[in-house]
């Protein structure tokens, strides 16, 4: 499916304007059109694509293992079945350079892209002038094709070694480079606690995206989301928590089948 300049545009400041609300934005994160369609039908105004979960539904490890045609296939599929905008997890890039990577994600008609500074193919963890350097040469390319891809720029600071203020300082310097570099979210995942987040949203002032599970609340402390939305949290997403939840529940139901199948006669 072809996608027009005007259109990619158009749903790209949608897209844009949805992170500028009062409240939190929810953005579920799917993996398939079937969940896309899902999330799309219970009201939500944008979705994002999990490369976790893709990879998951793929029979691929995550971390940058999925064949990158095969994924932005995936990826078309989606917005081609949904009308509202979509978002991308790239993870670190592919393995791309920021104009090839741009080109993919606007050619499969996404608007949004979710980059790490863990670079799995590499197994090593950008440094944040790198980072933000990618970044800052995607928002380039995008401008370059008239379009103001969202980019929701991730950290890894808080899953790496050290202690919890170290690794506080080494996100607060990343996120406010990232912002330097055009990002239009900031994602440091797996912060440790409210205090630490409060900090982040005090020292930047771009939307700050927070993970949640869909049943028990939002990273950190278990958040609901009036809670997140008190905190100043300005997106939400579900990484590969929605579909872990779906399968627990998959679990469950087949459970009780299996029960009751059982050959007791032996």
């Amino acid at each position: 499916m072809s996608h027009t300049t005007a259109e990619l545009s158009q749903k790209a400041q949608l897209l844009l304007d949805l992170h500028h609300r009062s409240a939190p934005l929810v953005l579920p994160t799917v993996w398939d059109v079937w969940s896309a369609r899902l999330a799309e039908d219970a009201g939500f105004d944008g979705l994002t694509v999990g490369s976790h979960p893709v990879a998951d539904s793929l029979g691929y490890p995550d971390g940058e293992n999925t064949p990158v045609d095969l994924y932005f296939q995936v990826v078309g599929r989606i917005t081609a079945a949904v009308s509202v905008p979509v978002s991308v997890d790239v993870e670190s890039g592919l393995g791309l350079q920021p104009a090839e990577l741009v080109q993919q994600v606007l050619d499969a008609g996404a608007v949004g892209v979710n980059i790490e500074d863990t670079v799995h193919s590499d197994d090593r963890y950008r440094s944040p002038e790198e980072h933000a350097a990618y970044i800052g040469a995607v928002r380039a390319s995008a401008e370059a094709q008239d379009v103001h891809l969202v980019i929701n720029g991730r950290t890894d600071a808080f899953t790496k070694d050290g202690d919890d203020e170290a690794k506080l300082d080494d996100a607060l310097t990343r996120l406010r480079l990232l912002e330097d570099a055009g990002a239009d979210s900031l994602y440091p995942v797996l912060i440790p606690s409210t205090d630490a987040l409060q900090r982040i949203l005090d020292e930047v002032s771009t939307p700050v995206n927070v993970t949640a599970h869909p049943r028990t609340g939002a990273i950190p402390g278990s958040m609901s989301f009036a809670d997140a939305a008190r905190a100043g949290v300005g997106r939400i997403s579900f990484g590969p928590l929605l579909q872990a939840a779906l399968a627990d529940t998959t679990r469950e139901l087949l459970g009780d089948w299996k029960d009751l199948s059982a050959d007791d006669s032996a």
